[in-house]
């Protein structure tokens, strides 16, 4: 074998591995466009009170056993946003993602796009304003503000002199 033969087996298995991956991702493409029109098509504005929240793994403690049954095994070994919330008479545990988990507040009541078992959003907040924000973010929000108190108070000072 010479080292052109080699470079032609490791082209051939190469392209093969980009066709098949390629194929995988449009595949899973779809299926996420089409379970996002599901959550849409069946989603409704539905007040909540929220008992606890918690990021872990699924258990059937947590979810009914025909629900928990469902779950494939990526789901129940993975760790999930979950919501204790008490919805009409039942208390429910609920899935999230991750903006919408760090936005909701325990012991409260709120209202939310619910899908099935899945909080979609939270109606009435605006989740970019609520993300968590970086160290460097707060003091360059620090730093700015106090700049512009400190302009404010020389401004006040030169027109008392």
């Amino acid at each position: 074998m010479s080292a052109s033969d080699i470079f032609i087996i490791v082209a051939v298995v190469l392209a093969i591995a980009i066709f098949a991956i390629y194929k995988l991702s449009s595949r899973n493409y779809k299926r996420s466009i089409e379970a996002q029109d599901f959550i849409n098509a069946n989603k409704q504005v539905v007040p909540i009170y929220v008992i606890d929240k918690k990021f872990a793994k699924p258990t059937e403690n947590d979810f009914n056993k025909q629900v928990f049954e469902q779950f494939n095994n990526s789901m129940k070994r993975r760790k999930m946003c979950m919501v204790r919330a008490k919805v009409g008479p039942q208390i429910v545990t609920l899935i999230t993602e991750k903006n919408v988990f760090d936005v909701i507040v325990p012991k409260k009541t709120i209202k939310v796009d619910l899908s099935g078992l899945f909080i979609v959003n939270v109606v009435g907040v605006n989740l970019a304003d609520k993300k968590k924000k970086s160290l460097r973010e707060k003091a360059s929000l620090f730093t700015s503000s106090s700049r512009q108190s400190n302009s404010r108070f020389s401004f006040c000072f030169h027109e008392q002199i």
